[in-house]
């Protein structure tokens, strides 16, 4: 993985919480930003039955695009709750190392 393409992830989400901050008529991201959280959560169902049905019965071609447009909704619906990646990023580090069951036990 090159530099570039693992600092996609911040870029895209800067522009994720710009259009939040800064609507915009021309953009898609504002757009699903004015249907809240309903519309917004609905994508990301959408797009994670899509990267099911793929992996199921269509090639990894496939599978990477619905996995991005599962990961897209997803930061977008983590801008809409105030949450950022960096937050995410520090959640699974505390969980690094510490089995799924045990987390799991763990939880408040």
């Amino acid at each position: 993985m090159t530099k570039e393409s693992h600092e996609v992830f911040d870029r895209l989400f800067r522009t994720i919480a710009s259009r939040r901050n800064c609507p915009r008529d021309d953009s898609y991201t504002s757009s699903l930003f004015v249907g809240g959280v309903d519309t917004i959560g609905g994508k990301v169902l959408e797009e994670a039955a899509e990267l099911v049905e793929a992996a199921r019965i269509k090639g990894p071609e496939e599978v990477i695009h619905e996995a991005a447009d599962l990961i897209y909704h997803a930061w977008v619906l983590l801008a809409e709750a105030g949450v950022s990646p960096t937050d995410v990023r520090e959640e699974l580090a505390r969980r690094e190392g510490v089995g799924g069951l045990e987390e799991k036990r763990n939880r408040k």
